[in-house]
Parts: structure tokens; C-alpha cells; sequence
């Protein structure tokens, strides 16, 4: 989610976006300014989910910056912010989304944003990222997930590498060990469910009864990518698919 807070003065702004941000999803991107031509300028291809906007600006007040969002983005939900209540009809015609006056908590954004004209997503859509080109590594929100354990983490490689098929107990300790160690893989399961919990992202990984696999549609992959024909992920590839496992091997679809 986009979001666009704008207000002239310096403290106010701090304080709509720390109320915006305990109330927005905390992968919400924050766009903050104070100056409102700046605001516009920088963001014009921009497509916002919401618009914060003080209304009493000096060179641009919130209600023509809204305008100017508008002709971008019609679906922009605009939250009118201001210390007075004599600008409400004038928001109504705008059909804006809200109208807070100040000061600003995060109550009253939650009061407004329940009740947003345009809908968009306030669920947490936490997106792993899974690199297996070169050394794999997994990254959650673009910050690398760190594992208690590293064989948590070669576990994890292992069921990327198979796309999401159910892989059993047996199977899972023969590749990483060569003798029985079901007992120690028990703890490497409950590594990887409470690191991803860690980042909400627990839905990723599924255990069954002597059995786990990943959900391969809750993962963004570069050798998956590479499959589906992506000329990016493509490009991408040297010729090295997670170098550190001696297990990784391509399969024809990789090979040229």
C-alpha cells in the first residue's frame, strides 16, 4: 500500500505518520512531505492507495493538491486533515474519503480508513523472496531471514527446490544427512515455522503428518520466474543454482 502524507508543518507531519503507521499495514510505503508542490512533483506518476492532506498549505492548499492527485489516480482516497471543520462540504464535493481534525491519533485514522470510498487491501501481504541463483539466500521484505540453524535454512532451499511437492521425513533426512537424524529435523521444522512467524509469513510453510512442502504461490523465486520464461530472471542466470548445496541440480528446463 502507497500512502501520501502532506502537511506544511514539520510536527504535525510527524505525528499523521506515526498515527499512519500504527494503523496501516507495516508493509505500507510512506511517502512524507511538507512541502505540497514538492509532494506532487516527485509522486506525479505515482498511484496512491491514501492521501493524507493538511487543507491550509501555503502555495498549494490540500483541496488542489487532491484535485491534482485525482487526475492522476481517480481512485486515490483522500483524507482531508485540518484544524478546523468549516472545509467539510467543500471535501464532500471532492468526494474525498475522510475528513480528521487534529490533533491526529491513531483512533480517528482507523475510524476512517474502516470506512474507505475505494477499497484496497489492509491485510499484510508479506512476500517471501526466495534467491537461488548463485548462493540461495530468503529475504523478507526485502531484509535477508535469518534461520537459527543453518541446515533450517538448507531444509527450506531443499522444499523451494522441489516447487511445492509434499516431501516426507525420510526423504527430507537423507538429503541432509547420511545417517538418521529424525529427531534433530524435528527442531529444524520448528526453526523454519517460527522464523517465518517471526516476519507473518507462517502461511509459507506447511507441515502434514510425516510430511511439509512450501506454497510455492506465497513465494517470489528467480529460478521460478526463469521457468515461466521471465526475461528478466533470464538474464539473471550465470550458470550457478544454490552453489553452497551439493544436492541442487537443474533440471532440463534450466539447461540450454
Amino acid at each position: 500500500m502507497k500512502v501520501l502524507l502532506v502537511d506544511d508543518e514539520e510536527l504535525q507531519l510527524i505525528r499523521i505518520e506515526s498515527a499512519a503507521k500504527k494503523a496501516l499495514p507495516e508493509d505500507s510505503e510512506f511517502f512524507s512531505y511538507t512541502n505540497p508542490v514538492l509532494a506532487y512533483e516527485e509522486n506525479v506518476n505515482k498511484k496512491f492507495d491514501i492521501a493524507f492532506l493538511d487543507i491550509e498549505m501555503p502555495q498549494v492548499s490540500g483541496i488542489q493538491l487532491a484535485k491534482k492527485l485525482k487526475k492522476v489516480n481517480p481512485l486515490v482516497n483522500v483524507i482531508f486533515v485540518t484544524a478546523y471543520d468549516n472545509y467539510a462540504l467543500e471535501a464532500y464535493r471532492l468526494h474525498a474519503s475522510g475528513y480528521i481534525t487534529k490533533p491526529v491519533n491513531e483512533k480517528k485514522i482507523r475510524e476512517e480508513i474502516n470506512g474507505l470510498r475505494y477499497q484496497v487491501s489492509l491485510e499484510h501481504t508479506h512476500k517471501i523472496e526466495c534467491k537461488c541463483f548463485g548462493n540461495f539466500e530468503v529475504f523478507a521484505s526485502g531484509v535477508p531471514l535469518k534461520f537459527q540453524r543453518s541446515k533450517s535454512k538448507e531444509l527450506f532451499a531443499y522444499l523451494v527446490d522441489r516447487e511445492g511437492a509434499a516431501i516426507n521425513i525420510n526423504e527430507l533426512n537423507a538429503v541432509l544427512w547420511e545417517e538418521d537424524h529424525k529427531s534433530y529435523l524435528r527442531n529444524l521444522i520448528a526453526d523454519i515455522q517460527s522464523t517465518l512467524a517471526g516476519v507473518h509469513a507462517s502461511d509459507v510453510f506447511v507441515k502434514r503428518y510425516n510430511e511439509c512442502y512450501v506454497d510455492i504461490d506465497k513465494i517470489d523465486c528467480d529460478a521460478y520466474e526463469y521457468k515461466r520464461g521471465n526475461p528478466d530472471a533470464i538474464r539473471m542466470y550465470r550458470g550457478e543454482y544454490m552453489t553452497q548445496y551439493p544436492w541442487a541440480l537443474f533440471d532440463d528446463e534450466f539447461k540450454h
